[in-house]
Order: C-alpha cells, then sequence, then structure tokens
C-alpha cells in the first residue's frame, strides 16, 4: 500500500510539471488541466494497489496524455476508449518520457505554464488567480475565500482569464535564451504578487489569504531548481523567506498590528530566516545586484539584528540609494527616507520627502512618514494634519491602526524628550 499522504504530496510537486507537458500537448488549458485531474484519478485507484511509479510526473503525463486523446476521439466519434489495462501499461513509454523530462523539456514546459498564467493582457488579480489554480491546484473555493470574493465570482474570473488566453494566440514553442529571459522576469513579478495577496492579510483572516505565502515561496523554490544559478530569483526566495519569518509576531493576541521595532523577535521562524540568509549570501556572490536581491539584503539587517537597536540603519539607507538606482521610484525613496531619518535625523528625512508629495498625494505612508517627522521635529499642528490624512487614505483598519500606533509612539517619545 502507498502512503494517502505521499500521494498527494506526490501528486502536487508534479502538478507544474505534469500540467506544463500536457498543456504543450493539447494547446489548451481547460483540455489539459480536464487531462490532468483524470490522470490524477487513475493515479489515486492505481498507485495504492501497484506502488509508486519510478517517475510520479511522468505517469501523469502519459495517463493524462492518452486521457485527453480519448476524450478528444470521443468527441469525433473516431475511436473506441482503449482498454484500461493498455492504458496503465506505462512500461517503456515511461521510461522514455522521464528520459525526456531530464532535459531542457522540462524548464521549458514549466515556465511556458507560469508565463501563459502572467500573460500580460490579463488584470494581476486575474493573473494570481490563474497561476493558484493551474499551477498551484488549489480549489476554485480556497482562491474565493483568499480574495474575498464569492466562489460563482472567482469561476467566472478564471474562466475570462482563461478565455482571454485561448484568443491570444499564445505560441507554445520552446522559448529561445532571449524570452526565456523576459519571462522569467514577468514570472518572478507574479509568485511576488501571490506572496503580497498572502502578506497583506489581517489577523482575522481566517488562513486563507496567509495560505498564499506558502504557495508563492512554493513556486520560487521551483524556479530555484530550474534556475539553479540566478541570482535574482534567489534574491526572490531570500526575500520571501525572510518576510514570512515575521508572521508569527505581526499581530498581538488583540489582532493588533505589531510594529518591526516591537515585535518579539523570539517568535521569528529561525529556519527561514537561516534559508533566506544563505541564499541572499549566495545570490551576493554573482556581483550582479538586482532588485529582489536588493530587498532581500534590506530584510536580511533587520533579520540580523538580535533588538531593534542593532539594526545597522547606515547599511539600510546604502542598500536603498543602490535600490533607487536600480529601480527608481518614489516609494523606494520615501522607504530611504526612514533609514535617512535614524542617521541624520527627521529634518534631512523630511526635506528628502518633500518633493515627493504631488506623486505620493494619495499613498497612506507617505502622510504617515511625513506626520512622524513633523511630530518629532515639534511642529505638532502640521503633524496631526499629515496623520488625519494618512487615516483617511487607509484602506483597512490594520492600515489605520498602524498609522495610530506610530502616533502613540511618537507623541510618548515626543512628551519624553519635553
Amino acid at each position: 500500500m502507498t502512503d494517502a499522504a505521499w500521494i498527494n504530496s506526490a501528486l502536487a510537486s508534479a502538478r507544474p510539471q505534469a500540467m506544463g507537458a500536457l498543456l504543450r500537448y493539447f494547446r489548451d488549458l481547460d483540455t489539459a488541466e480536464e487531462a490532468y485531474q483524470e490522470a490524477c484519478l487513475r493515479a489515486l485507484k492505481s498507485w495504492p494497489k501497484n506502488g509508486p511509479p519510478r517517475d510520479p510526473a511522468a505517469w501523469l503525463i502519459f495517463a493524462g496524455r492518452n486521457s485527453g486523446i480519448d476524450a478528444k476521439r470521443r468527441e469525433k466519434k473516431q475511436e473506441a476508449l482503449p482498454d484500461e489495462d493498455q492504458i496503465s501499461d506505462l512500461g517503456d513509454a515511461e521510461a522514455e518520457l522521464a528520459e525526456r523530462l531530464d532535459s531542457q523539456h522540462y524548464r521549458d514546459d514549466i515556465l511556458r505554464l507560469l508565463f501563459i498564467c502572467c500573460h500580460p493582457d490579463l488584470p494581476g488579480t486575474q493573473q494570481i488567480a490563474l497561476a493558484l489554480r493551474i499551477v498551484c491546484g488549489l480549489s476554485v473555493k480556497q482562491i474565493a475565500r483568499a480574495f474575498l470574493v464569492g466562489e460563482a465570482a472567482m469561476e467566472q474570473r478564471i474562466t475570462r482569464a482563461k478565455a482571454r488566453i485561448a484568443n491570444a494566440d499564445v505560441p507554445f514553442e520552446a522559448p529561445g535564451a532571449v524570452e526565456r529571459s523576459e519571462r522569467l522576469g514577468a514570472v518572478a513579478a507574479m509568485v511576488y504578487l501571490i506572496f503580497n495577496e498572502g502578506y497583506s492579510a489581517g489577523a482575522e483572516d481566517d488562513g486563507s489569504r496567509a495560505q498564499l505565502c506558502d504557495e508563492a515561496i512554493r513556486l520560487a523554490r521551483l524556479l530555484l531548481r530550474l534556475f539553479q544559478t540566478e541570482p535574482e530569483i534567489m534574491g526572490l526566495a531570500a526575500l520571501m523567506l525572510l518576510q514570512h519569518a515575521r508572521s508569527p509576531a505581526r499581530f498581538d493576541a488583540e489582532g493588533q498590528l505589531v510594529l518591526l521595532e516591537d515585535q518579539d523577535r523570539r517568535l521569528w521562524n529561525s529556519q527561514m530566516i537561516a534559508e533566506g540568509l544563505a541564499l541572499i549570501d549566495k545570490a551576493a556572490r554573482h556581483g550582479s545586484p538586482g532588485s529582489y536581491q536588493l530587498q532581500a539584503a534590506l530584510a536580511a539587517v533587520h533579520a540580523r539584528a538580535a533588538t531593534p537597536e542593532d539594526t545597522n540603519w547606515r547599511q539600510i539607507d546604502f542598500l536603498y540609494a543602490l535600490l533607487e538606482e536600480i529601480q527608481p521610484s518614489p516609494v523606494v525613496t520615501l522607504n530611504r527616507a526612514v533609514a535617512v531619518s535614524k542617521t541624520q535625523g527627521p529634518e534631512a528625512a523630511l526635506a528628502m520627502i518633500e518633493p515627493l508629495e504631488a506623486r505620493l498625494s494619495g499613498y497612506f505612508y507617505f502622510h504617515g512618514l511625513k506626520g512622524g517627522l513633523l511630530l518629532k521635529l515639534g511642529r505638532g499642528k502640521e503633524a496631526h494634519r499629515a496623520f488625519d490624512q494618512a487615516i483617511a487614505l487607509a484602506s483597512t483598519a490594520a492600515e489605520a491602526n498602524h498609522i495610530r500606533q506610530h502616533l502613540d509612539r511618537l507623541m510618548k517619545d515626543a512628551t519624553a524628550q519635553a
């Protein structure tokens, strides 16, 4: 007998590889997904009796391909369904298929599958929903709960995404080196979007959105297996691991967000931190810094600090300056201003963010930081106006509480210094 937990794990692990190959074969998302589901049903019947195959992905691809072909034949009423024993006798066909999967096909199939899910014609929410359904295998119900929408609405969203893909005439041939590099960047961005959807979940979440963080990290590890020498994928995985490691300390018993400097660092996941730090150190040895690597390096500075007072703010300022060069953004400059306030004082930081007001007037963190800096400078009335704007722009209760916590802290600091 084959353990049920092992079967479930094997099916989940093999899904991206099998779905990618079936998609290349059938050139249709619905057909590939149906073929894979049928292959899984056959695996659940066969593997407990016959034992696990040498290569579960190859077995599923072979069985799924046969199932899809049979479905097409039934539609066309051309041929009868072959005997079950003929379908189940994988023999040399499985070995031949496994041999091919060890080559470039394996990488291209999964990359193509991920790239199709993040097709530029799709809105970001549809990209994420489609990837979670097709690549990760989450149910429509699970995805709907994560996005806080009804199951029927999510089903329609995924259906529309599939229809757009079908109408976009997406090429299915193996991508060249340049196109592969471009696709990898798009895939990395989509994976990080999935992570952020989960990371932004509040304490009141029932775990549905938080599960997205785990799925994003699983996808990043998959990409790492495919692109073992790509430093930006190392950086992406490290960034998510280091951020997710703080999850046990991010909310208090009442569900309120706990600021980074107030978190109980003993609750941070040391195993995730160790993995993330090892990855970012490995990426740094390539000498080719990118956006994800620099963001991971910033998270690593906090992870390495045993206490908030041990935080190397000069290093954080330096890393944000590099990030500004690579990825110029008013939000990056806003974040750098926090480090500047620690190393050069609130006046220097305020001078840095004031030119950003026109571009960040609708961003609540801008007004929150501005209010904090003004309060430190003793400009109380201006500070409160900024805080009022910040709270008005907060899109969730957690964001509003976040600003109020800053206000409470800064008011205590101002009182202590008076």
